[in-house]
């Protein structure tokens, strides 16, 4: 059994920094080289008072839903520098990866669906069903889909969103990427959010996603899948299992059934 089944192999992790060291590990462990290019800058807001102001009145507050590992980080440290969370609120991640963000920051007792994550499979738990006449506090970063605080408020929860972080995309030179592509030890690439996928797009011009559309593309969400195909990707694979080991799960098999 091959041991490092991504030896010579050149995978492209364009997680935001903070989270993309763990992806990277994981392919160096498969004998792969991750080339890290971050296609989403994590900033902190603007004008932190009316956040400071939800933080201040969690008491009101029944639910807390994180909607990703960075609203997980940036609000809960700005909740500890303020105030203790408050026991009687229950929390609720979308997704495992974030769960695992609040295990790591202390937070027990999460409610979130175990397999993949978005808000579908979160309005799917017996938790969320009968919401009516619950305040709820949905932590997330600026924008980002509506289908979570609709349905709850369809479901009769009051609904507060806490904006804790704004996506930006990077100025950064593609420059290593046209290397990479230039010597063939690019080979794939990843991506975990539709967001992300068209700020790559963006970040690499006209003659960088004729390069792209020639290379497998491994998605962690069916709905990445289809801004892949509007965008034009040839080769796109969607992961089986989630998180970064479903990310390099499906690379391995690629490559292992491909060459």
């Amino acid at each position: 059994m091959n041991d490092k089944p991504l030896a010579g192999k050149g995978i492209v992790v364009t997680r935001p920094a903070r989270q993309a060291e763990r992806l990277a590990k994981l392919i160096r462990a498969a004998g792969g080289e991750a080339i890290l290019y971050p296609v989403i800058e994590i900033r902190d807001v603007d004008d932190p008072a009316r956040l400071n102001g939800l933080i201040d009145r969690l008491d009101e507050f029944d639910l807390a839903v994180f909607i990703s590992p960075n609203a997980a980080g940036k609000a809960i440290g700005l909740i500890e520098a303020r105030r203790a969370l408050p026991a009687t609120l229950a929390v609720a991640a979308v997704g495992p990866g974030t769960a695992k963000e609040l295990a790591g920051l202390g937070i027990a007792n999460v409610v979130a669906p175990g397999g993949r994550g978005d808000s579908e499979a979160l309005l799917a738990l017996p938790q969320l069903a009968q919401p009516r006449g619950k305040r709820v506090i949905v932590f997330r970063g600026d924008g980002g889909r509506e289908l979570l605080a609709d349905e709850l408020t369809a479901r009769g929860a009051l609904i507060e969103y806490a904006t804790c972080y704004r996506r930006v995309r990077p100025d950064l030179d593609p420059a290593p990427l046209f290397a990479a592509w230039a010597s063939r030890h690019l080979n794939a690439v990843t991506v975990t959010s539709s967001e992300g996928l068209r700020n790559l797009c963006e970040m690499v011009g006209a003659a960088g996603r004729e390069l792209l559309a020639q290379t497998p593309l491994f998605v962690t969400h069916p709905r990445i899948g289809q801004t892949a195909d509007e965008v034009g990707m040839s080769t796109v694979i969607v992961t089986r299992e989630p998180g970064d080991e479903g990310l390099v799960a499906a690379v391995v098999e690629h490559f292992t059934t491909s060459g």
